[in-house]
């Protein structure tokens, strides 16, 4: 049985807040660690039927990444779940669900910056 490795490493401020996350993998092409300002993992229990997550971002993530970056997030969770299980009704509605996010995020930034 072949495997594969991916290993993510933290470094925490005096605060335990992160302030850099890298990561590599085996199977990457990239031959250094790969720098990230922040990530999402997630697991599924089967025994308990729950999953279990873990969210971090640096202190350099601006808001305006963190939107690029759940907007991203939610379009490729509707590919993998469309992949998963050809219910394009459902991937349509979390696909625009993402749009709408989007949106009104950058309508809220437009707001905030007018003042």
């Amino acid at each position: 049985m072949r495997q594969s490795r991916i290993t993510i490493d933290v470094a925490l401020d005096e605060k335990n807040i992160p302030d850099t996350i890298l990561w590599n993998a085996t199977d990457s092409t990239a031959e250094n660690a790969q720098k990230a300002r922040a990530m999402m993992l997630s697991f599924w229990d089967g025994a308990d039927k729950s999953a279990l997550r873990m969210d971090l971002w640096t202190k350099d993530m601006m808001v305006d990444e963190m939107a690029d970056f759940y907007y991203q997030t939610i379009m490729t969770m509707a590919d993998s779940f469309e992949r998963a299980t050809h219910q394009a009704e459902l991937v349509e509605m979390m696909k625009s669900f993402a749009k709408d996010f989007y949106g009104r995020f950058r309508d809220i930034q437009l707001k905030e910056n007018k003042l």
